[in-house]
């Protein structure tokens, strides 16, 4: 049976480039991208494209009936930072879109989900070192609160209706397709153009926060390796823990210099820093890493090199 995949939420920050490596994959026209607006040139000149709600419940069964969907990504989300100014809109978002995709895999009208969840679901009272899988979650924000909601609905579906539902706890995510989405991380992507426009950053977050991180391409390998992983090997059906590099705002600054000499960092804490505080700062992923074979390749270097360079060649 051919494979046919729609993504919600394809012109976000990850939808975009998991849209394109999902294509170049599986084929151009088996790869549905779906958003609420349209996407930058080379999603929507690459593949079938529609105008999508996560939210309508009826237009989502109609596109995945429609296409002959097999696998549905479901990327739309509103973040971390974004959702702290719009709480019931973040929370409908978040919560409605997932309710919806897990009814159609206990319906079997697909085959397979992939849902995103995210380190906020940890909070204040979790291990901030070396994160563990299973460990207290008290998540402080309504993005984290929602995630940590979806968690528990994965597991539920998986374990009441055999939903095969498959999830990963993205890190803070480091981009130079795609600009920053509205995330408490995105100060880590943000950098990188200052750098080269400006010489110079004003960091949100203060010296010594240390946040998990990952390069997309990581990410993106992470995200389409747990997909194709074997049924039983993905023995956690809430969502895996997933680590690439962490690191502070002054370590960026050091990376960054070896490049830019005269870059400079400052600092302007605003509320994205008690969002901060609240996660890990190192993540221990070694269930994904022994389940289904994860391994991360981007060091923060590698980053480094990599954003400026082709930042350079965008800007």
């Amino acid at each position: 049976m051919i494979t046919k995949i729609l993504i919600i939420g394809a012109c976000g920050q990850i939808g975009s480039e998991l849209t394109l490596a999902l294509r170049e994959k599986y084929g151009n026209n088996n790869v549905i991208a779906a958003d609420i607006r349209e996407g930058n040139a080379s999603l929507m000149e690459s593949g079938p494209f529609v105008i999508l709600d996560a939210t309508n419940k009826e237009a989502i069964e109609n596109c995945v009936a429609q296409h002959e969907i097999t696998d549905v990504y479901l990327m739309a989300a509103m973040l971390s930072a974004t959702a702290e100014k719009n709480p019931q809109k973040g929370w409908d978002l978040n919560m409605t879109s997932l309710s919806h995709v897990l009814d159609l895999g206990r319906d079997q009208k697909i085959k397979k989900i992939f849902w995103p969840s995210s380190i906020a679901v940890f909070g204040p009272t979790t291990p901030k070192t070396n994160t563990p899988q299973r460990t207290v979650m008290e998540p402080s924000t309504v993005y984290g609160i929602s995630k940590l909601a979806g968690e528990r609905w994965c597991e539920y579906f998986f374990n009441k209706y055999n939903v095969d539902v498959r999830s990963i706890r993205y890190p803070g995510l480091i981009s130079y397709k795609t600009l920053p989405g509205g995330g408490t991380t995105d100060y880590a992507v943000d950098i990188y153009h200052k750098a080269i426009s400006d010489k110079a950053y004003e960091s949100f977050l203060k010296e010594k926060t240390i946040l998990p991180m990952m390069y997309m391409d990581d990410a993106i390998k992470a995200t389409i390796d747990i997909m194709e992983a074997a049924p039983e090997k993905i023995k956690i059906r809430s969502s895996y823990n997933l680590a690439g590099v962490s690191f502070a705002p002054e370590d960026m600054e050091v990376a960054i210099q070896k490049y830019i000499p005269d870059f400079r960092l400052s600092y302007a804490p605003d509320f994205r820093q008690a969002i901060a505080d609240s996660w890990p700062n190192s993540i221990d992923d070694t269930d994904a890493r022994e389940d289904w074979g994860w391994k991360h390749q981007f060091e923060l270097d590698d980053i480094t090199e990599t954003m400026l360079d082709n930042l350079q060649k965008v800007l």
